[in-house]
């Protein structure tokens, strides 16, 4: 089976040779830089449809001073990259829901799905970065998570999955209705906004939005999105069975971030939830594994790029969050390689790499991630042409952009009281 290859880049304001990320401090607020980096953005997506690949992707981060990871505004880059392109496929993994307005998440994504006629997917997360989930998130109480199971994971949970409730009744429903743990819908909920146009609204509006009593009881969310029920919903996970076994019930893409044998028990822990809904999918279906590749000329060259591109991220900053566990007396890109995450190598050495991990389980999806622009953007570009000409091959090839939507279930219609619990 074809693979819907994406590529997904976090944007990184390179080091200049001789100097460091502490000499250039605070690299994240370098405004020529920046915009260098952010010209090749267009060209990097072009390249990507011209290959093949299904999707390009960014994600959302905030503060991140260092350099690393300068990504505040997916939204505003997804519809640039539209503009540039004309078939692939574009998006987000993800919107932190926790630190946002779900029915503003769900007006911005419908606009852009309009924009890129149908040719988009929203991604969601759940923010683990306390620094800026924490300030953001305030509003409604999200704090980051590391999935650890205690009352602030827990609670991060409850308000995602409101909020991913409340953005698919903005999707979906004429007009809204919501009372929930942590958000209401009108405001008050029990006794309605008062509006000066409520006639107005009454006679032209979405039917039931104006009550007896004259006040504001539903909210219609325009537009509505260009796909039909919606946009394709994908979400980051990485370490929770009970994250996967939410997004099997609602039909979501799963983007792992974790190790290969890890991404087998959670492909399977989908379909055994999947299977018992209703819903059965072959195995891997709505599955898609993340990696970090390098294909180089020697293996020696592997782990020069891992050095030159990946070692100062991974070691100041990703191994401060998820490889505590690594052992100590290893060096980094040896705790690169053993994390599962970076792969790659010779031609051949890639090709292995990516057929036992499909032969484990025929993955629909595959996310690629470069620390781009630390890495340059023709070395990057070299590395998606190897990858889509010699690589994806061995596994079944790149499935075209014009492929159907992936599958996703209707949304299952909760009551105001059954989402309070």
């Amino acid at each position: 089976m074809a693979v819907k290859a994406i590529v997904q880049l976090y944007p990184t304001i390179p080091t200049l040779p001789g100097h460091s990320r502490e000499a250039g401090r605070p690299l994240g607020r370098d405004r020529e830089r920046y915009q260098a980096i952010l010209r090749d953005w267009a060209r990097i997506a072009v390249h990507a449809e011209e290959l093949g690949f299904w999707g390009i992707s960014t994600i959302e981060h905030h503060f991140h001073s260092e350099g690393y990871e300068i990504a505040p505004a997916p939204g505003v880059i997804n519809a640039w990259l539209g503009a540039h392109t004309k078939r692939i496929n574009i998006g987000n993994n993800g919107y932190p829901l926790g630190t946002h307005n779900a029915i503003r998440v769900a007006e911005e994504t419908a606009v852009l799905d309009h924009l890129l006629q149908g040719r988009y997917w929203a991604g969601m997360s759940r923010g683990y970065q306390s620094r800026w989930t924490d300030v953001l998130g305030q509003h409604i109480g999200a704090q980051a998570t590391l999935s650890d199971g205690g009352e602030v994971d827990r609670k991060n949970r409850r308000v995602f999955e409101e909020q991913v409730e409340l953005m698919l009744a903005a999707w979906t429903e004429p007009s809204v209705a919501f009372s929930g743990e942590f958000t209401q819908v009108p405001y008050p909920f029990d006794t309605g906004t008062p509006y000066p146009a409520a006639d107005t609204a009454a006679r032209f509006g979405a039917p039931g939005e104006v009550g007896d009593d004259g006040t504001i009881r539903r909210v219609s969310v325009t537009p509505a999105p260009y796909q039909q029920p919606h946009p394709p919903v994908f979400v980051a996970s990485s370490t929770s069975d009970e994250s996967i076994r939410y997004c099997a019930r609602k039909g979501f893409v799963v983007a792992h971030f974790s190790a290969p044998k890890r991404t087998v028990e959670f492909a399977r822990i989908y379909k055994e939830q999947a299977d018992a809904i209703g819903h059965p999918l072959p195995l891997g279906a709505n599955q898609a594994p993340v990696r970090w590749p390098h294909v180089t000329e020697t293996s020696e060259a592997f782990d020069a790029a891992l050095g030159a591109y990946d070692a100062d991220i991974f070691e100041n900053f990703y191994s401060k969050f998820f490889t505590h566990k690594m052992p100590s007396d290893s060096n980094t890109i040896d705790n690169m390689k053993n994390s599962g995450l970076f792969v790659g190598g010779t031609v051949e050495e890639a090709c292995r790499s990516f057929e036992a991990e499909w032969n484990e389980v025929p993955y629909e999806y595959s996310i690629l991630i470069w620390h781009w622009a630390q890495q340059p953007t023709d070395d990057l570009m070299r590395e998606m042409e190897l990858m889509a000409t010699k690589v994806y091959p061995v596994i079944g090839g790149l499935a075209p952009p014009e492929e159907p939507p992936r599958r996703q279930w209707a949304r299952e219609v909760r009551t105001s009281a059954e989402v309070s619990q």
